[in-house]
């Protein structure tokens, strides 16, 4: 089986990141042959819970919820072309479908079963997609910030519109760093992403690269129905949806990305427990104690 080391952690990152950790060389579709990296710590006999991530950041982001989780096995992969995992070099490269795929691929390595996901930004609608594919294997879920219901009118925010924008986009993504240097600027408390606190997400995105893919990502968002992540979108929508496990929401509303896309969840999983907080998009740096006490309740109902 295609299990190999994972990549080594640069000094400044080793105590922040004290967990078991683990590398899947893909074996399935375009991706084959490329690394995936992923946090893989705790019991293995407890309940599996597969934390996602977004754009830009990778599994770093969820440190603070695994602390919190030590007798859960928590699973925390970085998708494609962000964190530790392998590079995809080209915007095209990017597509639901593939991260969708390379995420159920890494679960059914792992053999994992009676799931607990948990998505947050792309990691919601990426993982809904990934679930669609061998749903016997999930038993509850909690969304976080996240768009795994898609709007009525699909535009997306003034941050994917501008990331359509040719040349420009490429020369903010791709020269410029944006938006790993301004992730502060989305937080309830900016100080939780700003200067030092930054650097772990900067760090793994140096040089224009590895900087593929927050633009590649952007550009997924749909702007209408023709767009070619709809498909994809829809099918993760229709299993998160019709899911019957239990399900928490849990939401920073100073969040100026998807901080509103609350009361669409809120309307699609009405009997899920909410938890509004004052954090922003990357709720996991502000609020991992709510994060975590929702998994635990979800955990509790299945």
């Amino acid at each position: 089986m295609p299990f190999v080391e994972p990549p080594p952690l640069p000094d400044f990152l080793a105590g922040d990141l004290p967990f078991e950790r683990g590398a899947w060389v893909l074996e399935a579709g375009p991706d084959a042959g490329r690394r995936l990296h992923f946090i893989d710590h705790g019991p293995r006999e407890g309940r599996p819970v597969l934390l996602l991530h977004g754009n830009p950041t990778w599994s770093f982001l969820w440190r603070h919820v695994i602390r919190r989780l030590p007798d859960m096995r928590c699973v925390a992969p970085d998708l494609l072309g962000l964190g530790l995992s392998e590079l995809l070099p080209r915007t095209g490269d990017h597509t639901v479908d593939r991260h969708a795929g390379a995420i159920a691929e890494l679960v059914a390595a792992l053999e994992l079963e009676g799931i607990l996901f948990v998505g947050q930004d792309w990691g919601g609608p990426i993982g809904a997609a990934a679930a669609a594919r061998d749903p016997g294997r999930y038993a509850g879920m909690v969304l976080a910030n996240t768009a795994v219901v898609l709007p009525d009118r699909l535009r997306g925010s003034g941050f994917h519109r501008f990331a359509r924008r040719p040349v420009v986009s490429d020369v903010a993504f791709r020269l410029l760093g944006f938006p790993q240097n301004a992730l502060w600027k989305v937080q309830g408390n900016p100080r939780s992403l700003r200067g030092a606190a930054g650097h772990p997400y900067r760090w793994p995105l140096h040089g224009w690269r590895r900087r593929v893919a927050p633009l590649a990502m952007a550009r997924m968002v749909p702007d209408s129905e023709h767009h070619p992540s709809v498909p994809a979108l829809r099918r993760g929508e229709a299993w998160a949806t019709g899911f019957a496990g239990p399900v928490a929401l849990v939401w920073g509303e100073r969040d100026p990305i998807l901080g509103r896309s609350l009361r669409r969840h809120r309307e699609a999983f009405p009997e899920a427990p909410v938890t509004v907080t004052q954090a922003g998009h990357f709720l996991q740096e502000e609020v991992p104690d709510e994060l975590a006490a929702a998994i635990r309740d979800v955990a509790g109902r299945i």
